[in-house]
């Protein structure tokens, strides 16, 4: 089977959309997969071990002619820039069966519905896809590195671990960061599409114990060398919930509403906004 995922990643974007993508491309055993995506600023195309068909538009043209000419039997679509009926005219020029990644309860017009999220309700889904869609809700994404990780002991000393996205385009990190205690052993994850790199940078001085791991390739394994987070709602809040840290979740987009108002339903510790003195006292709870 030819399978051809689409996807991007930017300062702006974020980077989950790839990182879950690669996840599921395992799921895909035997299958011969590429990626289609555009080369924007802060993109993390050269991390996808995939060939990747650079596109030069976000036109549903370009890609039916990939398609067409690379033989492609599958699509998945991991993307908040395309909709209904961009799927439709996609699925009735090329006939392929067609996957789509959904995390805010939008219409597609696809084979598959894949929502990976805990809050995944999939009768909210009915006027939404077609009859004939499978709706696969609660499946999640977890990268293979996080349930070799969790076997490992963790430390004894207390260690907090920052991640607020790839990009963090609104530098939660830097907010978070002026409200801690300059003798916190901190891990904070971010990559080199954030553009707040160089101040996060300069927190080294004030803070001793801060190490920034840049570009991490072992997430999993700094995560349970801590023993509590701050992290986004969104799909590391899944890998944080399965190495079984403690947590304070602040919303940074709106497409984690969703998450958050299922945080809040649960009782967990989740900010819609960052408030420093709010934080501060979620973050006595929790320690």
């Amino acid at each position: 089977m030819n399978l051809l995922i689409r996807s991007d990643s930017s300062s702006q974007i974020g980077l989950g959309h790839i990182m879950r993508d690669l996840v599921l491309a395992e799921t895909y055993c035997g299958a011969n997969i590429t990626f289609a995506c555009r080369d924007l600023p802060g993109n993390i195309i050269d991390k996808i071990p995939y060939p990747v068909h650079i596109l030069s538009s976000d036109t549903p043209e370009e890609l039916i002619e990939i398609i067409r000419v690379h033989a492609i039997d599958m699509v998945i679509f991991d993307h908040y820039g395309i909709d209904a009926a961009y799927e439709k005219r996609v699925k009735e020029e090329t006939g392929i069966t067609l996957l789509c990644l959904d995390d805010t309860y939008q219409p597609h017009h696809c084979d598959i519905l894949l929502n990976p999220n805990l809050y995944a309700q999939s009768e909210r889904y009915g006027s939404l896809v077609p009859e004939y869609c499978e709706l696969r809700c609660g499946v999640s994404l977890i990268r293979k590195e996080f349930k070799i990780a969790k076997q490992h002991p963790k430390p004894p000393i207390d260690t907090l671990f920052i991640a607020m996205g790839g990009s963090d385009p609104a530098n939660l990190s830097g907010q978070i960061l002026e409200v801690l205690a300059s003798d916190t052993k901190i891990h904070l994850v971010t990559t080199s599409s954030n553009p707040h790199l160089e101040t996060l940078q300069r927190y080294t001085a004030r803070f001793p114990n801060l190490q920034i791991h840049l570009n991490a390739g072992n997430i999993a394994e700094v995560m349970q060398q801590c023993s509590f987070a701050i992290i986004t709602p969104s799909s590391i809040a899944q890998e944080v919930m399965f190495m079984g840290l403690p947590f304070i979740a602040v919303q940074s987009a709106d497409n984690q509403k969703e998450f958050t108002a299922y945080m809040q339903r649960e009782g967990l510790s989740v900010m819609e906004s960052f408030e420093p003195n709010a934080f501060i006292a979620l973050l006595e709870r929790l320690q």
